[in-house]
């Protein structure tokens, strides 16, 4: 009797919660339909110069391979400085990393000794970091697909999909609404308010899964069920925005009808890696773990997989990190050939390319363009949006799905953080034009100040009362 009790109460949840999800997804896309034609009736108000860049000067008649190694130098000493004063603080070290990138920037070095900055980083170097910061960005996504976990995501269950994309939805649609006020003020002329509104609705949905990762296993929370439960909704947030972002991507370079064969381009590929290159790959890794380490063969293949995929997605129109996340995915995680590649490249990627990438942002990154009242309280906007949205939809769904108060708390706070994925994602929409320098030092700010805050709260939700580690192992992501 008791049994058949709970089978009731088992399928009334789950209908509750497909219920939930069905009108989440459908309220979602009638309130961005509502907010897209309200704001195509938006005007801009004169010609707005895009803020002045960094990054257009005339090369310098210098020895230009010197000064990109002096530039690497002087990179690297600071972002891993800072990022080990921040990793002491008990902060993720990648924020002092970012933190250190901007340091070397117009934001601050560029301010208090313009000379320096002229001599350590001229504008003819900025070229050779950004083909840097672009190779160690594709990389690194390769790696983060490589420690993902398909079945993971697969048996996430629908609680976890209907937190995770509650986590999604709310923030976008709160960015997109954000669009109709900021859109006269923050535009370019020639972005139309359709691509302005859904980058901004992105760029507010993005959570950093590896960064996460990172804080549940400094914590000793990643094998706990909260920790298990996190990282399943960090996993489908992660595939999720990127999807998201992808289709951005190709309505922003495209018109509609280019747009639309763009996405179904990308959905072939997409089938065509996981039923013809997960195959593949399948049959290809008892070959490759017959040695005890991955050989240089081996590490070939692999990447000219990567470079070929990335390739495809380039050509596509949908940026090449995409397509090296994609191949990444489909390479088992826990694989002796995940294992040995990280391995190998986690170092050196976060070491050399990864500090490139943030000195590349810190760059374009002019925190001196948010002048005056107006600017800060559009800041100030976009940052309690960004935090509203991802706690209030992980919030709501996660007490939905019975979860405790404190633990949908935490699940809240926890998904808010954004760190170095939402910088990728930013700098692709400073590269198409969606956004203004302004609106990007805006929205660099809010990636950093919502990471930040995620381990102190995080710390008080469980100083008193700690979670139980659960008796089956889950696995456990280490890269930052």
């Amino acid at each position: 009797m008791a049994t058949r009790s709970q089978s009731k109460f088992a399928s009334s949840s789950r209908l509750r919660v497909l219920v939930f999800y069905l009108v989440m997804i459908g309220v979602a896309v009638g309130v961005f339909l509502l907010i897209d034609r309200a704001g195509n009736h938006l005007r801009v108000p004169g010609a707005a110069a895009p803020g002045a860049s960094v990054l257009k000067a005339a090369p310098e008649t210098i020895n230009t391979v010197l000064h990109v190694l002096l530039a690497l130098a002087v990179i690297i000493l600071t972002t891993r400085a800072v990022g080990n004063l921040f990793s002491w603080l008990q902060q993720p070290p990648v924020i002092g990393e970012v933190i250190g990138g901007i340091m070397l920037g117009p934001s601050l070095l560029g301010r208090i000794a313009p000379g320096a900055m002229a001599y350590l980083l001229p504008l003819s170097v900025a070229p050779f970091l950004n083909v840097i910061a672009q190779l160690g960005v594709i990389l690194y996504m390769f790696l983060v697909g490589m420690e993902l976990d398909l079945k993971l995501v697969m048996k996430s269950g629908h609680a976890s999909l209907a937190i995770s994309h509650a986590s999604i939805l709310t923030p976008f649609l709160l960015g997109a609404a954000l669009a109709l006020g900021i859109y006269p003020l923050m535009v370019h002329n020639g972005v139309g308010f359709t691509s302005f509104a859904l980058f901004l609705g992105v760029s507010m949905s993005v959570t950093a899964f590896p960064v996460l990762a990172r804080i549940l296993t400094d914590r000793g929370i990643a094998k706990t069920a909260m920790g298990s439960v996190a990282l399943s909704c960090a996993a489908v947030d992660d595939v999720s925005a990127w999807c998201l972002l992808a289709l951005v991507v190709s309505i922003t370079q495209a018109r509609v009808s280019g747009a639309i064969v763009t996405v179904l381009l990308t959905a072939a590929y997409i089938v065509f890696v996981f039923l013809v290159v997960r195959p593949a790959v399948q049959l290809l890794m008892p070959r490759l773990e017959r040695s005890p380490e991955l050989t240089r063969s081996g590490m070939a293949i692999l990447f000219v997989a990567m470079l070929l995929s990335a390739m495809t997605t380039e050509y596509i129109g949908i940026h090449a990190i995409f397509g090296a996340f994609l191949l990444g995915a489909v390479i088992p995680h826990d694989s002796r050939v995940t294992a040995g590649l990280t391995h190998r490249l986690n170092d050196v990627i976060s070491v050399l390319f990864l500090p490139a990438f943030f000195a590349f942002t810190g760059m374009r990154t002019q925190v001196a363009l948010i002048s005056g009242g107006q600017d800060w309280a559009i800041c100030g906007l976009i940052l309690l949006c960004a935090c509203v949205g991802k706690f209030g939809g992980s919030l709501a769904a996660g007490k939905l799905t019975g979860l405790s108060w404190r633990d949908a708390s935490a699940l809240g706070v926890l998904m808010n953080t954004r760190g170095l994925v939402e910088l990728i994602a930013l700098n692709i929409g400073l590269d198409l034009g969606v956004i203004s320098p302004t609106l990007f030092a805006m929205l660099v700010i809010m990636a950093l100040v919502t990471t930040f805050l995620t381990t102190p709260i995080v710390h008080l939700l469980t100083r008193r009362h700690p979670w139980l580690p659960t008796p089956t192992p889950q696995p456990a992501f280490t890269n930052s």
